[in-house]
């Protein structure tokens, strides 16, 4: 009970940022990263008391950044109470240790905190399980952070032999056992996923994967163009897991879209690889949408990010649709139509209000196009019930319902062709009058 009390009259951590600019960076981009890095604290439940920057050649081996600047920067938190120091690059172990001295705080790097961020949205047992997988391989380097003194273990039956295992060398083992579990449990998520990929090839149904910059509007657009009920906030990383929905077309087509994780820029490898069973929507895909914030200021530099991303997972070449979304946050068209002049295949649209919806889903209906046949098709009148599944499954292109039967031309995926066979005809035998 004392320990619920403490937490809840626990006040909110404090935190201060630090990052480095290194000559080959420009001192935009520094800020611009390190404005990234306050939304990462807020969103993990944290408020940013302060920041501070250092110009390097190079990062310091023993504390990242110079040890006068880290004691500088140790007495600036000190003096605001702070209670965690959050680096915007990635620590080694002997510089998180080495700082933690000098600070007397808890250190975090980017990493760290963009995987508690992770453990605090992921929602389904397969988000948790990548979640924890990354944080076991971030944390196992990083072990004798915790254990000072490496007290040992008495020897006894079944531990002849020697003095006993150190408790940094039991914690790896138990830490690398978890890790093997994980793996093995995501390789079944693997394979469920291949199984009902196999389904949707049998259906014939193409698949669009919706990806880009955390908190471009990809939930708020799935949503909307889907009737789904993902989880959209103003928030980065708002959304872990993947949803995939049945979307009807215009075009009475059937395809399948793809909700998955939004990228950043400097985004672990430790996660890229846990969350591949999740990515692997955006491997298999057909169609990739890349999702832009048009209204930021950064947007060039986000959709460098996600390619990044995207070579890192081998598809950089898959044919993509960009979508440059939020263009009611825009005060001129010119903006928008810069974008979509620089990318031929792309489009301008509004999650929120709806604006060039139709572009966008006649778009998708020309690039999500499932392998079809051109058939004609006569079905007497009496036959309703085959008519109505016709106009449901396919894409009627004419129609005549004149005579003893109604006669079509249409368009129809192949796994009906069984199902409409006796009725088929020679397309060419479709008489318009």
């Amino acid at each position: 009970m004392k320990g619920l009390v403490d937490t809840v009259n626990q006040d909110t951590e404090r935190v201060f940022m630090v990052g480095v600019q290194l000559k080959a960076d420009n001192a935009w981009c520094v800020e611009e990263s390190m404005d990234e890095l306050s939304e990462l604290v807020t969103t993990a439940g944290a408020i940013v008391v302060g920041r501070g920057s250092q110009r390097l050649d190079k990062f310091n081996a023993a504390t990242f950044i110079g040890p006068g600047k880290a004691k500088e920067f140790s007495v600036e938190c000190k003096e605001s109470n702070v209670d965690t120091v959050v680096f915007d690059e990635e620590l080694n172990p002997a510089q998180g240790r080495n700082l933690e001295k000098i600070f007397e705080c808890k250190i975090l790097d980017r990493t760290a905190l963009i995987l508690d961020i992770f453990s605090q949205r992921a929602q389904t047992r397969e988000g948790k399980l990548q979640v924890e997988l990354a944080q076991l391989n971030h944390l196992l380097p990083r072990l004798t952070r915790f254990w000072t003194h490496l007290s040992r273990q008495k020897g006894g039956i079944g531990m002849r032999g020697g003095d006993g295992e150190s408790q940094l060398e039991v914690d790896r083992r138990k830490v690398r056992e978890r890790i093997g579990k994980i793996q093995r449990d995501l390789d079944l998520v693997m394979r469920n996923r291949d199984v009902q990929r196999t389904g949707r090839k049998r259906n014939q149904w193409p698949l669009g994967s919706m990806v880009g910059y955390t908190n471009a509007g990809k939930s708020t657009l799935f949503n909307a163009i889907t009737g789904a009920s993902t989880l959209s906030e103003d928030k980065l990383f708002a959304t872990l897991d993947p949803t995939t929905r049945r979307l009807k077309l215009p075009t009475n087509q059937n395809v399948l879209l793809s909700d998955t994780v939004g990228f950043i820029r400097k985004l672990p490898h430790d996660l890229i690889d846990a969350f591949k069973a999740t990515l692997e929507e955006v491997i298999e895909a057909d169609l990739l949408l890349h999702i832009v914030d048009v209204s930021s200021p950064y947007a060039e530099e986000q959709i460098e990010a996600v390619n990044l991303v995207l070579k890192d997972l081998g598809v950089e070449e898959k044919r993509t649709l960009m979508i440059f979304n939020k263009v009611d946050r825009i005060s001129s068209s010119g903006l928008s139509k810069r974008f979509t002049d620089q990318y031929s295949n792309s489009i301008a649209v509004s999650a929120k209000t709806g604006e060039g919806f139709d572009e966008l889903m006649a778009e998708l209906g020309k690039q999500l196009r499932p392998i079809r046949k051109m058939v004609g098709i006569s079905i007497p009148h009496s036959k309703s019930d085959i008519i109505a599944r016709l106009h449901e499954v396919g894409q009627v292109l004419e129609r005549n319902y004149d005579g003893d039967e109604a006669m079509f031309k249409a368009l129809i995926p192949p796994n009906y062709l069984d199902y409409f066979e006796q009725y088929l005809t020679n397309e060419d035998d479709f008489v318009n009058t």
